[in-house]
C-alpha cells in the first residue's frame, strides 16, 4: 500500500494592501506592471534615477519600449572566510528590463549566482544599492524581503526541491497557497506541458520532467521576475531544450521578466540580452539581432 503524506502550509497575512500586479500575454506595446509594496514592509523608495546613475561609469541603453524592473548599482560582495576575504562581485551595476529575457553567461565563480542570489532578496550585497521597481532592497530588513520573495520572484534552481511523497498537483500546491491570486496548479503543469502528468510523484518523473514541475511552481504566484539558476545544469541536451522551452513560454506568453544563469554558452542563443560575467565583473553585454528557438541550440 502506498501511503500520501500531505502538507498544510498555514498561511499567514499581514493586514496590508496587496500588489496591483497583473499578467497579461505580451503584445507588442507590452505595458509595464504597476506593483505596489506595502509601505509597512519597509522597503523604502530609492534615489531617484538619475542619482543612481550618478556614479556608473555610463548609462546603460534601455530597450525601445521597455522599463527597468531592477537596478543595480556598484554592487559588491564580499565573504570573509577566517582571514581570507573572497571577493564574489566587484562592482557590478546592470539593468534588468521589463519582459525581458537575459542570461548571465559565465563559469563556475564568476559570480553570476551571487548576483542572482541579491536581485532575487536571498542576499545582500556588502555595498552599492539595489533597487526593484523604484524601491530598494539593499535597505530591506528580513521582513520586507521574504514578502518580496513572496509576492514578486519565482526561482527555479539547478536540484528541483520537490517533496517525494507530494505529486506533481501538490508540490505546486504548496505555493498556490501562499499568495493571493494563483493559476490553479493544473494551469501551471499545462503551461509547461505536464497536463497529463498531475498526478505522478516526482519518483515517476523523469529528471527533465520533474524541472518543469518546478518552473510551474515558480510561475504559479504569478511572479513579476522569474530567475533560474543554471535549470539545465544536471540535464542532457535533449531534455535541456524542452526545460528551456518552457522557460522562453512563461516568459513569452506571460510576459515574465526572466534571468536564468548558466555556463552554457548555446543558451545564450534564445536571450534577448546576454550579459558574460568573470571573477566578479562584468566583461561584455551584447543583444541578440535574432533569438533562436531552444530546438536550434546545439552543445
Amino acid at each position: 500500500m502506498r501511503a500520501v503524506v500531505r502538507v498544510y502550509v498555514v498561511r499567514v497575512s499581514p493586514n496590508d494592501s496587496e500588489p496591483t500586479t497583473r499578467h497579461e500575454p505580451r503584445t507588442t506595446d507590452h505595458e509595464p506592471r504597476t506593483t505596489d509594496i506595502p509601505a509597512s514592509d519597509t522597503l523604502s523608495e530609492a534615489a531617484p534615477v538619475s542619482d543612481l546613475y550618478a556614479n556608473a561609469a555610463a548609462r546603460p541603453t534601455e530597450s525601445s519600449g521597455q522599463s527597468p524592473v531592477f537596478l543595480a548599482r556598484d554592487i559588491t560582495k564580499v565573504y570573509n572566510m577566517g582571514e581570507v576575504a573572497v571577493h564574489a562581485l566587484r562592482g557590478i551595476s546592470l539593468d534588468l528590463f521589463e519582459a525581458e529575457f537575459l542570461v548571465l553567461l559565465g563559469p563556475s565563480g564568476s559570480g553570476k549566482s551571487t548576483l542572482l542570489n541579491i536581485l532575487g532578496g536571498l542576499d545582500v550585497p556588502t555595498s552599492g544599492t539595489v533597487t526593484y521597481r523604484g524601491q530598494s532592497l539593499t535597505s530591506a530588513d528580513e521582513r520586507a524581503l521574504t514578502m518580496y520573495r513572496r509576492k514578486h520572484v519565482g526561482f527555479v534552481f539547478q536540484f528541483y526541491n520537490l517533496i517525494p511523497s507530494l505529486t506533481a498537483r501538490e508540490n505546486v500546491a504548496l505555493v498556490t497557497d501562499i499568495v493571493d491570486r494563483p493559476m490553479a496548479p493544473a494551469e501551471a503543469l499545462k503551461l509547461v506541458k505536464l497536463g497529463d502528468r498531475l498526478d505522478h510523484f516526482p519518483s515517476q518523473l523523469s529528471g527533465g520532467e520533474q524541472q518543469r514541475v518546478a518552473i510551474a511552481r515558480a510561475v504559479a504566484k504569478r511572479p513579476d521576475v522569474l530567475l533560474c539558476d543554471e535549470p539545465t545544469g544536471a540535464l542532457d541536451i535533449a531534455t535541456g531544450i524542452l526545460v528551456l522551452e518552457a522557460i522562453q513560454r512563461v516568459n513569452r506568453e506571460l510576459g515574465t521578466t526572466t534571468a536564468v544563469i548558466t555556463h552554457n554558452a548555446a543558451v545564450a542563443g534564445m536571450a534577448d540580452r546576454v550579459v558574460s560575467l568573470s571573477d566578479g565583473r562584468i566583461l561584455s553585454e551584447r543583444r541578440n539581432e535574432k533569438k533562436l528557438a531552444p530546438s536550434e541550440l546545439t552543445w
